[in-house]
């Protein structure tokens, strides 16, 4: 890359009543000279500091408050966070304009030396980069009705939880579901076998090579975990592949290790469902029938005849890292599969699932909650309610997309009362995901995802569950649970008209420098990084946009503007990711999702997380967000 010379710094005014470190000027550790890169055994090259100093639109908010001048009083700090929305919305709760400004000259290495403390422009710039002080979201915080069924929230769903990489060789542990647990995930499945010696109960993903678990130390792990992150209810899903016998056995273990925090209802069938809050630091059971499974197995062989695991070229890293599917195209596709789907009647009826109920252990169907029904006849017919009773569905990803091209209504229909559970296809060998839009928008509550994995899928679902204070139940809008007078309802395939507009400004980034080596990025130069910005959510409204590439710069200042009309603002997920352009293959350099409904309108510090969802120590960007 060509040299760039470096950009002219912005004098430092102090406040008065402080005294100027000169230490604290650097305060990001990105403003002086970038490094030297030795580009060969003769010849190095020496690259200087962008400009990190505050954006136009920052000087710009700091002069009105400040009426001016050039510092900032805390009075003043005072009138931008009432304004802005700012006091008390973040980790900063509780903390006065006083406080912030003690806090902001603190972390600057800026100590007062005579009259009241005050902020200069850079101080001001610095409190809206931190993510505890100026987060982009509502944090910590549970705000939704908490009262309603549990029909009533999509919940943060795993799928086969114990496994700790692919569905066909890797181990089984409790360590997966500790993980999924402290980030929020509040339904918990686990494949319940035999053991060798069939005389105890293991987890493992059956016919395939994984190593087991024993069930109970599973059970003693969510018990420990269960309400670290959040205090609602866990589900925990069975898929039951035991004899009465040790049935009976789970059955005792269960309420050996759960005791009074398992919940399990007096009448044989539920009329609906408990509410979260009802269920507040509770434990509760759902099973499926072994059907399921086999079904799932055999449709699974049939698959794996005509896809691969993996494209030509392409390896297991690649293909998690793959855009989203567009539900659009995965429609198309499934319209033009036949319609056998959706009209063969089902292997797994009520005659059979009866037959099976015969041989369950009665104290062990005592303690299951959330039912799995599948109703005798077609799969359209799964989706009729039962006025009388409540139950669960379990559909592929595939058959969730070849019902909703003729029958999206009925889907949502059917969640409005019941529990829809979506689970990945059979062909997932490498624990990758599918777009979980398809499964939200028609009122899906269990989009059951690969916690093990990651990828941008799995970033839509880390994000969208960050709403309602990250406690892995969020109210479902209430077009989704409206009834016309005339019967009516949703319907997620209708032509719908913008409701709001999202303005996203993308100013600068900061903080790679610190958290990777000089030359992680490139061996010769910084970093020429740009940024994409874009939302997930209905496909009218799905789209990613590009800015332009900062060349050989730590600190990226960007100054664009992005424009995204919203027709279903409610479920969208705004996604941020930034890379580093290469000749070969650009490198990554972070990503969020962050729910729309959630965002924070203003200038934010957003803070990026790696490829699997962990926050970088340093990496954000300050961004803008404005609703019209």
């Amino acid at each position: 890359m060509p040299k760039r010379g470096k950009a002219p710094s912005r004098p430092h005014t102090p406040p008065p009543g402080t005294e100027n470190d000169e230490a604290a000027a650097p305060a990001h550790g990105e403003e002086g000279e970038m490094g030297t890169y030795k580009c060969c055994i003769f010849f190095t090259r020496r690259f200087a500091a962008g400009d990190a100093s505050a954006p136009e639109d920052v000087r710009a908010l700091f002069s009105r408050y400040s009426g001016g001048a050039p510092y900032m009083a805390a009075d003043d700090l005072r009138r931008y966070l009432a304004a802005s929305g700012g006091a008390g919305a973040g980790h900063g709760d509780g903390e006065d304009a006083e406080q912030i400004v003690e806090r902001v000259l603190q972390e600057r290495s800026r100590t007062p030396r005579f009259g009241k403390p005050s902020l200069t422009v850079d101080d001001f710039r610095h409190l809206l980069f931190s993510e505890d002080l100026n987060p982009p979201i509502r944090l910590s915080k549970v705000h939704q009705d908490m009262n309603a069924p549990l029909s009533h929230y999509f919940i943060y769903t795993g799928h086969n939880s114990y496994l700790t990489g692919n569905q066909l060789s890797s181990d089984c542990s409790d360590v997966p579901i500790i993980k999924a647990l402290q980030i929020g995930v509040r339904v918990i499945e686990l494949d319940i076998w035999p053991n060798s010696s069939k005389d105890d109960i293991d987890v493992l993903h059956g016919r395939t090579l994984t190593a087991p678990v024993s069930l109970i130390k599973c059970l003693r792990s969510i018990k420990e975990y269960a309400f670290v992150a959040s205090p609602y209810p866990v589900i925990i899903t069975l898929e039951d592949h035991l004899t009465p016998d040790l049935q009976a056995i789970v059955a005792k273990m269960v309420l050996e290790v759960f005791g009074d925090i398992l919940y399990y209802p007096e009448s044989k069938h539920l009329q609906e469902f408990p509410s979260p809050e009802a269920l507040r630091g509770r434990i509760i059971l759902s099973t499926k029938p072994p059907k399921e499974y086999l079904e799932a197995k055999d449709s699974s062989m049939k698959e794996r005849d005509v896809e691969p695991q993996f494209k030509k070229g392409e390896s297991e890293e690649a293909a998690w890292g793959t855009e989203v599917p567009d539900i659009q195209d995965e429609l198309q596709v499934a319209n033009k599969n036949d319609d056998d789907l959706l009209y063969r009647e089902r292997d797994v009826g009520e005659d059979n699932e009866q037959k099976m109920c015969k041989h369950v252990a009665a104290e062990y169907k005592h303690l299951i909650t959330i039912k799995a029904g599948k109703p005798k006849g077609a799969l359209v017919d799964a989706l009729k309610s039962d006025p009388e009773k409540v139950r669960r569905l379990s559909l592929s990803e595939q058959e969730l997309a070849k019902v909703a091209t003729r029958h999206g209504p009925n889907i949502v229909s059917f969640t409005q009362r019941n529990m829809l559970r979506i689970y990945p296809k059979g062909t997932r060998f490498n624990s990758s995901n599918y777009n979980p839009f398809l499964g939200w928008v028609h009122g899906a509550q269990m989009v059951a995802f690969n916690m093990q994995g990651y990828g941008r899928a799995l970033w839509l679902m880390q994000g969208f569950y960050k709403a309602n204070g990250g406690c892995g139940y969020v109210k479902k809008p209430d077009f989704l649970m409206q009834t016309c007078p005339d019967g009516k309802v949703f319907d997620p395939k209708a032509d719908l008209p913008v409701k709001i507009t999202l303005k996203v400004k993308v100013y600068v980034g900061e903080g790679w420098q610190r958290d990777f080596d000089k030359t992680h990025f490139d061996s010769y130069s910084p970093p020429d990084f740009y940024a994409k910005v874009g939302i997930a959510g209905v496909p009218l409204d799905s789209v990613m946009r590009k800015t332009k590439v900062v060349e050989d710069n730590w600190v990226p200042v960007w100054e664009e503007e992005f424009v995204f009309p919203l027709t279903v603002p409610e479920i969208a997920v705004l996604r941020v990711e930034v890379h580093e352009q290469d000749v070969s293959e650009d490198d990554f350099g972070g990503q969020t999702a962050l729910p729309v409904a959630e965002l924070r309108p203003g200038i934010r510090a957003v803070p990026l997380f790696d490829h699997k969802g962990l926050k970088f120590r340093s990496v954000k960007l300050l961004m803008r967000f404005e609703f019209v």
